[in-house]
């Protein structure tokens, strides 16, 4: 039986498409590749463009960096799917992979701990942020106790929180030096420090350089050369990113001094944002170097808290090595404890 004219099979196959038409689709392909790219670096590495994390809305984005990063690897297992049907995605699939990757580089070393010993004599360090003063004081104390810190940085912390702390924790032979008269009851643009009275006759300074908290600064006694600073940033939400951008930037008269230094507080970033790493070069991170340098600190409630950015911190400069941390959760604020046993060279 013969086949209508319209069944025959052609005789020769299409001819291909023109090179120069193939040409201008390659190039689109990469050119939208490198958009993709880009457009998935922007949240996920804005620090490693151009400074963009120290601007309004980046700042804010880089402060979740490792869960951008598990959404982008979740974009990169979707591509792998479109490619087995379709392989002209490989250049997007490599440019996220490249962000996967320089991402990861900068992140993952913070969940390794330092496997060099730790020698010196110990020195316990306590942070942590009373939420204008509302944390459960009792608590705190009860904290202070079990653990016999040397030191204490309280930030939002004042005269008010320092009245229901002092009488719980001075029989258990600690000082409280606030950074306001005891006549002010505001507790959340103040700071405090609590120090065990073995580290003898101190002498302590009250800096108002910053923005908006002031900090306290100890040194002398036992503590000889090394200072003790209480450091709480300004936080940097839409409006104040400049502001938070001064403030972090005055740790660098502590870590890139010629003194020894324990700079611990509420620092309200992560290590995520250039200016935190620029202002504290010079220091190692408590948590970074024991492998805990991803354990949320932050969080409006309890739930959300295990999803949030690690903004508390201790900072101390190089001789000075973490042997331990850990981070505790005090009812009535919305900020974790942390507890670090520093290690000073002898």
């Amino acid at each position: 039986m013969t086949a209508p004219p319209d069944r025959f099979t052609p005789a020769f196959p299409p001819a291909p498409p023109p090179r120069e038409a193939r040409r201008r689709s390659g190039t689109f392909r990469y050119v939208a590749a490198g958009v993709f790219t880009m457009v998935v670096a922007l949240p996920a590495v804005p620090d490693l463009l151009f400074g963009l994390d120290r601007h309004s809305p980046f700042v804010q984005l880089v402060s979740i960096r490792p869960w951008i990063l598990c959404g982008v690897a979740v974009l990169l297992v979707m591509l792998l799917v479109v490619l087995i049907f379709e392989r002209r995605a490989w250049p997007f699939l490599a440019g996220g992979l490249a962000v996967l990757l320089i991402g990861g580089s900068m992140v993952l070393p913070r969940a390794l701990a330092d496997s060099e010993p730790v020698h010196g004599s110990p020195f316990g360090v306590l942070a942590f942020n009373t939420f204008e003063g509302e944390a459960d004081a009792d608590a705190l104390a009860a904290l202070i106790e079990a653990e016999q810190p040397d030191a204490v940085a309280l930030s939002e912390s004042g005269p008010g929180f320092a009245r229901k702390l002092a009488p719980l924790v001075e029989p258990l032979g600690y000082r409280l030096y606030v950074s306001a008269d005891d006549d002010e009851d505001d507790d959340v643009e103040e700071v405090t420090a609590v120090l065990s009275e073995q580290l003898g006759d101190v002498e302590v300074r009250i800096g108002d350089e910053t923005s908006a908290f002031p900090y306290i600064e100890v040194r002398g006694g036992e503590l000889d050369t090394l200072r003790f600073v209480v450091f709480h940033s300004v936080a940097p939400v839409p409006g104040s990113v400049p502001r938070w951008n001064d403030d972090l930037a005055l740790l660098s008269q502590w870590c890139a001094g010629a003194a020894p230094v324990v700079v611990a507080g509420d620092f309200n970033a992560t290590l995520d944002h250039s200016a935190l790493r620029a202002g504290t070069a010079g220091c190692e991170d408590a948590a970074a170097q024991r492998g805990a340098g991803l354990i949320p600190t932050w969080g409006p409630n309890p739930r959300l808290r295990n999803f949030g950015p690690q903004i508390d911190h201790v900072f101390a400069t190089e001789g000075i090595n973490a042997e331990t941390f850990d981070v505790h959760d005090i009812a009535g604020s919305d900020h974790r404890a942390i507890l670090t046993t520093l290690r000073l060279p002898g």
